[in-house]
């Protein structure tokens, strides 16, 4: 099984910060669980690391990222975290890899009768018992966000779905949020935006459209 814990192209590189405002999960939520359960537990289960250091801050590969969401998720809905770390062992080993919670077949086949979550695979139902209601609109909600690649591992997340233009591609600018087709970042576009650049004339020069300005103020005032 194999980590993403170093600085290579396609693996995206994401701080404890980035990924807490991309996924919009409280700063002090993703360096707590960054280092109590991918570096702490489950990174002794699988004997390695899921972060690396870059400028005194700890970073992550685009699968970790997308575990977050989910692991929060369930962590909302009152699951008890070993319960999690039980699920994510056991789909590790079904699907050979260090981010079961990133794989098409787990995401699509979370199901849910409110307390309960089931996840099914291979014929087997894993059961995670919670003391709130879960809804299940929000995992189904961020699937329809994620492209997946040949292995059926996430690939590509549209942070604010995919009839917007906003990509995450750790394949591209190491995973930095850009502009659809472009290589340009949303926060170039925004501060002359807020520096009183009139739109039309940003659009014109950077060749984007006036649809995308308007996606990037909406990403850059959420985030």
């Amino acid at each position: 099984m194999k980590f993403e814990n170093s600085l290579q192209l396609g693996n995206g590189i994401y701080t404890v910060r980035e990924i807490s405002r991309i996924l919009r999960i409280p700063y002090y939520k993703v360096h707590l669980w960054l280092n109590k359960y991918w570096d702490g537990e489950l990174g002794e289960l699988y004997k390695g690391k899921y972060s690396w250091t870059i400028q005194n801050s700890k970073a992550v590969g685009f699968h970790t990222l997308i575990e977050f969401y989910v692991m929060v998720q369930f962590a909302e809905a009152g699951v008890k975290t070993r319960q999690v770390l039980n699920a994510h062992r056991e789909l590790s080993e079904d699907f050979d890899t260090v981010f079961p919670f990133a794989q098409k077949k787990i995401l699509e086949n979370i199901q849910t009768d409110g307390y309960r979550i089931y996840l099914i695979t291979n014929g087997n139902i894993i059961t995670l018992d919670g003391s709130q209601q879960f809804n299940l609109k929000f995992i189904r909600t961020f699937f329809k966000k994620l492209d997946f690649d040949e292995n059926m591992l996430a690939s590509r997340l549209w942070p604010l779905g995919k009839d917007k233009s906003i990509l995450i591609d750790p394949k591209r600018k190491f995973g930095h949020p850009i502009i659809g087709n472009t290589n340009i970042y949303p926060e170039t576009i925004y501060d002359l935006i807020k520096a009183g650049e009139p739109e039309n004339f940003i659009a014109f020069t950077y060749e984007i459209s006036e649809k995308e300005i308007k996606d990037v103020i909406e990403y850059c005032k959420a985030a």
